[in-house]
């Protein structure tokens, strides 16, 4: 496809200079292009720039930035790919001036990162699959800022510290660091279970160091991969967009930003008043189900397919959620309409596999009595397994205490999830796009030019360091690798940060890898469920820490943050919030030991997430050869990777006979064979909401109204201010719960679940 043909337009003459100028001559330096000495615009090679800008949409844009009265027309122009939203949804405006390392950056990004750290490690130790939203801590960011710019002194010193109007330069960096303070290291949650399952305490020095170093690992990579994943257009990170297009609403000028940012408080406020209702006072509709509701719990067989409400209850079918805390969970206004689709595709089969595997007593759930679902271990009678008896003082296999008390059983649904076939190959077909410098013609990436990068040097010497504090806590109160495999770890971590950032990168979903990581390390270090943990938390969390560290590069890049800027935040967030994950792992696990312990979990507290953790930890480490070898119970697990391999070869070879067929664009394994085993975590009332939600934003009105498309990024605020006041109100986060009335909407737990679908006891 060629250039773009681009109407000609007349110079015209300036009213103060008395030089001649194109009205369209803003708009194109801003896409890389540039106007000839005859007037007419000289198109960039790639034709992405402007090729689906007309002269009408050229206005739109300029109009939007203006402070003009008259509100200016939304562009119609359907958005079908990542060229599309560069050129027409985000703005490449730039202001080099603008201050970024403020006093209001210090004050405001160590205040919320404090608040997400303490927010995201409650939800580590909740039922639900939760996370906490960039876009809330966005809000925050806006309204603090903006109040200390209008409440503080201009004048003398302090124009030091209040330099002018709040900016979307420092917001964004301010949002950076919170949302990085804000995700739980993996290595705080290994620390909480060898707290649980071990008996085994390390000092806070340990356990805050060795968070540091298997992040900060990660920036070493990230600093490697910017060109590949950070600087192209094809690395959109589509979870990134509704944070741009919100900063850019809330700092560009123009009536139609107002207007949005109107819509965007009024939607804000009324989910914060709702989120009460379906999170304490009437949690029946967080898993809406009309046959669980007739059912009453009666049937174990409805419980398990339809059930919903609980930790650990059922896989949810037919049950629909009204808790956008959950239903935020599958990213329905955000992820791709392929991504979605692959989703509900894996889903579908899952509901089927579940059933087919524990009905079926392929792995003997159903014939030993073993709960539908678990992340636990259990005895051959359904009790729990008591890992302390098999292992030795040194936490290794004792296998004369092993032959005595026999193997671990998992739950079918707990085993069908390790066995889902994680793919990979698939991911190597997305080195197309890999086409070195030339291929680097993004808008926005033109823009940063003008700034400093950060010297590859700097992420040198912060890898190198944090390998060393690796290996170095290593060593200290518990053993857990030896040096050679932490560097061996370090090298798969790259690897797989480099595969899966291409699919991350365009369709922003993250294929886990920890099974195929704790595959390779029960083979190198057999009988060894600690060293397997760690082997995890090197080989797999410093990958996953890689690709959320790209995702906030992408966001400097597309508010034009100098790179350097961008690097302090994110280091600053790290170092923050490693301390703040411990100290309040300490208070969750002390206040809530039995409930974390417990395999089914309550519905406020579960320790599912370290279950996993240990589960996983025992029967690849300690008994991978007594649980997965050929002729064992559970062989057909490892056997997943190669079924996964394998996945992409069907559709490839239906490809080539059916090239034109869009719905190949919709099967993307990778996604699809996640999703076949993802029910059996978290509670599940929010997959059938999310399906609908999906549908209407994704394709009806994407295609149908898409100036209605940019709206739809609201949500996740209120529900996150409402959820963080209520865990340590009423749920106890902070001390005693405060239970609301018994009711219909609200039954018993001890009687009854929320959805009326499992009877306790």
């Amino acid at each position: 496809m060629g250039s773009p043909e681009v109407t000609e337009m007349p110079l015209m003459k300036s009213s103060t200079q008395d030089e001649l100028h194109s009205p369209l001559e803003k708009t194109t330096s801003q896409l890389s292009g540039r106007i000839k000495d005859d007037g007419t615009y000289d198109a960039p090679k790639k034709a992405y720039s402007l090729a689906k800008v007309s002269t009408k949409q050229v206005d739109d844009i300029e109009n939007t930035n203006s402070e003009s009265e008259t509100p200016p027309e939304e562009t119609t122009e359907v958005v079908k790919n990542a060229d599309d939203i560069a050129a027409l949804i985000i703005s490449a405006e730039d202001d080099p001036d603008l201050p970024v390392l403020t006093f209001r950056f210090w004050v405001l990004g160590c205040g919320l990162s404090a608040f997400g750290a303490v927010l995201s490690e409650i939800y580590y130790w909740k039922p639900q699959n939760a996370s906490v939203s960039p876009l809330f801590q966005l809000i925050i960011a806006y309204v603090l800022g903006n109040a200390m710019h209008y409440t503080m002194p201009t004048t003398g010193f302090w124009r030091y510290v209040n330099p002018g109007p709040f900016n979307i330069k420092e917001h964004t960096s301010i949002t950076i660091m919170a949302s990085t303070a804000s995700s739980t290291a993996t290595s705080i949650g290994i620390v909480g279970t060898l707290d649980l399952f071990y008996g085994v305490t390390l000092s806070p020095a340990a356990a805050i160091f060795q968070s540091w170093a298997s992040q900060l690992i990660g920036y070493g990579f990230a600093g490697i991969l910017r060109r590949l994943l950070v600087w192209p257009t094809y690395a959109l990170y589509p979870g990134t967009l509704p944070e741009i297009a919100l900063l850019q609403s809330m700092h560009f000028g123009g009536l139609l930003n107002r207007k949005k940012m109107r819509y965007f408080w009024i939607v804000c406020i009324a989910i914060f008043c709702y989120e009460i209702i379906p999170t304490w006072m009437f949690p029946l509709i967080t898993a809406f189900s009309i046959i669980c509701l007739v059912d009453e719990g009666r049937s174990t067989f409805t419980r398990n397919l339809f059930g919903a409400g609980s930790s650990n209850e059922g896989l949810g079918l037919f049950s629909f959620g009204f808790d956008w805390v959950l239903i935020s969970q599958a990213y329905p206004l955000y992820w791709p309409l392929q991504t979605q689709v692959s989703a509900w595709i894996g889903m579908a089969l899952c509901y089927i596999v579940m059933m087919a595997c524990y009905y079926g007593d392929v792995f003997q759930g159903y014939s030993r009595g073993l709960p539908f679902m678990s992340t636990g271990l259990f005895s051959g009678n359904g009790s729990s397994y008591d890992q302390t008896v098999i292992l030795d003082a040194n936490n290794q296999l004792d296998p004369v205490k092993f032959a005595e008390i026999g193997p671990p059983y998992m739950t079918t649904t707990y085993a069908v999830s390790l066995l889902h076939c994680r793919d990979l190959k698939n991911a190597f077909g997305k080195f197309r796009f890999m086409q070195g410098a030339d291929d680097i013609e993004d808008i926005h990436y033109e823009k940063m030019k003008i700034y400093k990068e950060v010297p590859q040097w700097w992420y040198a010497l912060i890898f190198f360091a944090s390998l060393g504090v690796a290996i170095g806590t290593a060593y200290g109160h518990v053993d857990t690798l030896p040096w050679w495999s932490v560097i061996v770890f370090t090298i798969i971590a790259f690897i797989l940060a480099v595969i899966l950032g291409v699919i991350a990168a365009v369709t922003g979903f993250s294929v886990p890898t920890s099974s195929f990581v704790q595959v390779i390390a029960a083979y190198i270090h057999p009988q060894q469920p600690i060293q397997n943990m760690y082997a995890k938390l090197y080989g797999y969390n410093t990958g996953y820490q890689t690709l959320a560290l790209l995702s906030d590069l992408k966001l400097g890049q597309y508010a034009k943050i100098p790179p350097r800027a961008t690097f302090v935040a994110q280091c600053a967030g790290t170092v923050l919030g490693a301390v703040l994950d411990y100290i309040l792992y300490k208070s969750m696990v002390d206040a809530h030991r039995a409930d974390l312990q417990n395999p089914i979990g309550t519905r406020l507290w579960s320790g599912w997430v370290a279950q996993e953790l240990n589960s996983a930890a025992i029967t690849w480490g300690a008994l991978s050869a007594e649980l997965y070898n050929p002729g064992k119970l559970y062989f057909q697990i490892p056997m997943g990777l190669l079924y996964g391999f394998l996945a992409p070869i069907p559709l490839y070879i239906l490809h080539c006979f059916f090239p034109k067929q869009q719905v190949w664009s919709y099967l993307n394994m990778p996604v699809l064979l996640t999703y076949l085993g993802w029910l059996p975590y978290s509670v599940n009332g929010m997959w059938w909401t999310s399906l609908v939600i999906g549908l209407a934003s994704q394709w009806w009105v994407r295609l149908k109204y898409p100036r209605w498309y940019k709206k739809y990024n609201s949500l996740d605020g209120g529900t996150s201010i409402i959820y963080f006041i209520l865990n340590f109100a009423v749920f106890g986060a902070g001390g005693q719960g405060v239970n609301f009335p018994i009711w219909w909407g609200n039954p018993d737990p001890n009687v009854l679940s929320v959805d009326h679908c499992a009877v306790a006891g």
